[in-house]
């Protein structure tokens, strides 16, 4: 790869490590093989991952969770990414785009990208701006089931100067496109040529520029990748990438434990696993910070919560602190917000939660809600009934579920537990709002900037026909209007009130009930190397290229 010296620091917002998360390491030692090139290796063994969830979306423009992304780094590359110290560094690029390159104009309107001219994609055919472009305009393309076209619909004009530069201009300056560029995989536009892109074979057997080709897939059981000898950057190392699909979060412990995987990845190593695992002999456990947070979330589409005194009321009911020290030891802290603590956008003034049965009786009471001789409470003709679902075999949310089951029915609220499948769960019963309530790990930004637009903005419900992640189906226009004003300000000191705001406004209308962000317990055997946390990315394998057994 060209040599680091291309890339530039964002003003710095994020600390690496989570910060009630036992203080542990907040410098990665061995980061760095992604930027200046070392002579090539022959690529040697191989890496079994264990994910908790099944990676079944293989075009990386389609709708998608993070576990996706387990495969879209491997196969795929940006233009640029993003190291966990918050740098952002080049990849199809030749160097970062910023004012004092050239690369954005003094308006930031202009962007123009070099690239580099040594790529190939994995059946052979040079890599060029051309598949930029079409990467660009597939994603606002209206008869594409695009994930996001937030960023890049303000794009009016797409210049493609030669083979290895490509310019485009923007309707305005937006700060977080940075970011969301190390989150736009480049695509082949051959791959698409005279086929509906939402049915492409592409979409089953990607073709990428990226350390690893597309070997197999056993459905429900594991994808296999192989390496990608042409590579233009330093490595791949291993020669075989195997992501197994582990539902079971006992399971996956247990063969992390027994040598079956390597690395344990989306969902890792539960707490009630933390105490043993950091003993077991020829592993490395360690706690990082994470930008995620759990939440029980509401479709607002739903009669029975769009009444704000009801998501109130079972906030009210939520017992965080016993959730989090019974079921997971202690380790995450509670929270109010979806913005990480780490984050200096991150409000610490928010309204802070309470448990009481009594005041989340008090506040149905005053709404009208009125028990029935079942006990379950009822205004209008809707009864307070939902069901609540989330991934099978997670034991510690299955617990969660009980406890929540529990405190609800005390409040004259029915919920009825109904857990699904990873693949099921987390297609179109997530991405077009099918579900009452959720319990769900989100992370809401791409990369280090605190734009949200993508889930909160009202125009990013698949459900409303939107592109993005707002499967809530959230609408404030107070929101909407700060979420543009945000993304339009460059200068830290005029975004942070913004971003504050949003919060407050979140915490007021409660679309979802915030209860901990996520400090997980990352585990891999002893000698693999490469393998490094990063609160800028939303999955382990982002940094794949560098893994390597020593």
């Amino acid at each position: 790869m060209t040599n680091r010296k291309n890339a530039f620091s964002i003003n710095r917002r994020q600390s690496l490590a989570f910060m009630g998360a036992a203080g542990l390491a907040a410098i990665i030692p061995g980061f760095g093989r992604g930027g200046a090139a070392n002579a090539q290796t022959d690529p040697t063994g191989q890496v079994i991952v264990g994910f908790s969830q099944e990676p079944t979306v293989f075009n990386p423009h389609l709708p998608h969770i993070e576990v996706d992304e387990g495969v879209y780094y491997a196969v795929f590359d940006p233009l640029i990414d993003v190291d966990p110290d918050g740098n952002f560094f080049p990849l199809l690029a030749v160097e970062v785009p910023t004012q004092a390159n050239g690369g954005i104009s003094e308006d930031g309107k202009t962007w123009t990208v070099k690239l580099r001219d040594d790529v190939t994609w994995h059946d052979g055919t040079p890599f060029t701006a051309e598949d930029v472009k079409f990467t660009l305009e597939l994603l606002v393309n209206p008869d594409f089931r695009s994930w996001r076209r937030n960023g890049h619909e303000l794009i009016t004009e797409i210049n493609v100067i030669s083979d290895t530069e490509i310019s485009w201009t923007m309707e305005r300056s937006f700060a977080p496109y940075a970011s969301i560029l190390a989150t736009t995989f480049i695509v082949p536009r051959h791959a698409f040529e005279g086929v509906d892109p939402n049915s492409a074979p592409f979409n089953n057997s990607p073709i990428g520029t990226g350390p690893f080709k597309w070997q197999n897939r056993v459905a429900g059981d594991h994808i296999e990748l192989v390496a990608n000898p042409d590579y233009f950057g330093d490595g791949p190392y291993l020669e075989r990438l195997v992501l197994k699909y582990i539902p079971d979060l006992t399971v996956l412990y247990t063969q992390f434990r027994s040598g079956d995987v390597d690395a344990v990845g989306v969902q890792w190593i539960t707490p009630d696993h933390y105490a043993e695992a950091s003993t077991l002999p020829g592993r490395v456990v360690d706690i990082a910070g994470s930008a995620t947070f759990e939440s029980l979330t509401f479709n607002l589409q739903r009669p029975q919560f769009q009444d704000r005194a009801v998501r109130e009321a079972l906030y009210y009911a939520i017992d965080k602190q016993s959730i989090i020290d019974a079921l997971y030891y202690g380790v995450p802290k509670p929270t109010e917000t979806y913005m990480p603590r780490e984050y200096a956008y991150f409000n610490p003034d928010l309204p802070q939660h309470e448990f009481s049965i009594e005041r989340a009786n008090e506040i149905l009471d005053e709404a009208g809600w009125e028990r029935g001789d079942d006990g379950i409470r009822a205004k209008d003709g809707v009864r307070l009934s939902f069901t609540n679902s989330t991934t099978a075999g997670n034991h510690l949310r299955e617990q969660a579920q009980q406890f929540l089951q529990q405190t609800f029915a005390e409040v004259g609220a029915e919920m009825t537990i109904s857990n699904l499948p990873p693949a099921v769960m987390w297609g179109d019963y997530w991405m077009m709002s099918e579900f009452d309530t959720v319990i769900v790990g989100l992370n809401c930004f791409a990369g280090p900037d605190p734009d949200t637009s993508d889930y909160f903005r009202s125009t990013s419900s698949p459900a409303t026909g939107g592109s993005g992640q707002n499967t809530w189906v959230y609408n404030n226009p107070e929101v909407d209007e700060l979420l543009v004003e945000g993304a339009s300000l460059m200068a830290q000191e005029e975004r942070l009130p913004i971003y504050r705001r949003i919060q407050e406004i979140m915490r007021e209308d409660l679309p979802f009930l915030p209860i901990f962000q996520y400090a997980v317990v990352r585990g891999k055997k002893e000698g693999l190397e490469g393998y490094a946390a990063n609160i800028n990315n939303r999955i382990d394998t982002w940094d794949v290229r560098s893994w390597k057994w020593s």
